[in-house]
């Protein structure tokens, strides 16, 4: 497929401090393409991070796009994150699905366990 035929989004971002979100991240959607025969949305972004100085975690990104593209968070995910060298801009992909069935039935494993937030460690009861 040329590059040409591509088309672009409009670029929405969010601000950077939203209520629900604790780090502060500015969103940025660069392209967003509809794929018909996958049912999903492919999109490109980019993460300004100036003031967490790393690299936003994938959980947190997916939760920004989720509310960018009015859209469930089980719908999103996020496919790479990575921070340009020498800047506080990161940029990746990701996937909107229309449904959680074409989700599981579309997205690799390995993809879906990386988008899912770290479990906690069950404690030991000593007695």
């Amino acid at each position: 497929m040329p590059w040409n035929s591509l088309r672009k989004a409009k670029v929405r971002s969010l601000p950077k401090t939203q209520p629900y979100g604790s780090v502060p991240m500015e969103v940025k959607i660069t392209s967003q393409e509809y794929n018909p025969l996958l049912k999903r949305k492919e999109v490109a972004f980019e993460v300004e991070h100036t003031e967490t100085r790393g690299t936003p975690s994938r959980l947190e990104v997916r939760k920004r796009l989720a509310t960018l593209l009015k859209t469930d968070l089980e719908l999103v995910y996020v496919k790479k994150v990575e921070t340009k060298t020498g800047t506080m801009i990161a940029i990746g992909e990701a996937n909107a699905y229309d449904t959680v069935e074409q989700a599981k039935l579309v997205e690799p494993e390995h993809i879906v366990a990386r988008n899912m937030p770290p479990e906690k460690p069950e404690e030991k009861k000593e007695e």
